[in-house]
């Protein structure tokens, strides 16, 4: 809060499917943030699983309240291609889940829903097969290949979604420290004074325009490092760059003829 920040984006699973009844303790200083949460993956004896089966769903979905002491704004379907991808009768699978979290809306069990998805290529030719969702999540930023970009973009499309309604999530690939980040200077697509940011700052600008988003979701463990994240954001970026990046990624998937 003291540095702005008005949205907490969390999930059942996190912190060892802990971090709802963690969020629950701070009460009504909850209630001032925009709170989204994600359902799909379980406890198990052999480790957590992943399952859109309805009852699992809704049950969690209520849980989910009685923990936070409070209904999230919003409640995505975590990675639903990992469930998917498998299933023999996948459409019924997906319009199933996706009527469990639009009767959760209208029941008071969530603000809205959406999807998060970590490989959006199995969702497209489901996109009709259910009411759509109010809100995509998807990778964002440089480490993400062109296939996957175009494919959240593509679902994006094909459930009307606004640029608001599309959101991105891992910047870094997973951490800042990753090799990557040692070999590639993200300065180099911003304009000339963007080589006063650091090379996580840049990624992260960079996230919000590969794909374009409305927000992007980072790990608040070091406050330090979310404020010199949160400094970034109003920095320009030059649209022609990001489209002759986003064209050389295109080009490289291509396959080669003789």
């Amino acid at each position: 809060m003291d540095l702005g920040v008005t949205a907490i984006d969390t999930s059942f699973n996190y912190r060892g499917f802990t971090a709802h009844q963690t969020l629950g303790t701070y009460g009504r200083l909850l209630d001032r943030f925009h709170l989204s949460t994600k359902v799909g993956y379980f406890p198990a004896p052999t480790g957590p699983v992943h399952s859109l089966h309805p009852v699992m769903l809704r049950v969690t979905l209520e849980q989910v309240v009685r923990d936070l002491g409070r209904p999230p704004d919003l409640v995505f379907l975590h990675n639903p291609e990992a469930t998917l991808s498998d299933d023999r009768d996948a459409e019924t699978t997906w319009a199933n889940a996706c009527d469990v979290l639009a009767a959760a809306v209208a029941a008071g069990l969530c603000g809205s829903w959406g999807v998060a998805t970590w490989n959006p290529r199995p969702l497209l030719d489901l996109a009709g097969a259910a009411p759509p969702p109010h809100t995509l999540m998807v990778r964002a930023g440089l480490l993400v290949g062109a296939r996957t970009l175009t494919a959240g973009e593509t679902l994006a499309a094909r459930w009307n979604l606004r640029p608001q309604q599309l959101w991105g999530m891992s910047p870094f690939g997973g951490s800042t420290t990753d090799p990557v980040w040692s070999a590639v200077d993200p300065r180099l697509l911003l304009p000339a004074d963007g080589q006063a940011l650091t090379l996580a700052q840049a990624a992260f600008r960079l996230a919000f325009e590969l794909p374009t988003v409305s927000c992007v979701a980072v790990g608040a463990q070091r406050p330090q490092h979310l404020a010199d994240l949160l400094a970034a954001l109003d920095h320009p970026v030059d649209p022609a760059v990001v489209r002759d990046y986003r064209a050389l990624l295109d080009a490289r998937q291509q396959p080669t003829t003789v």
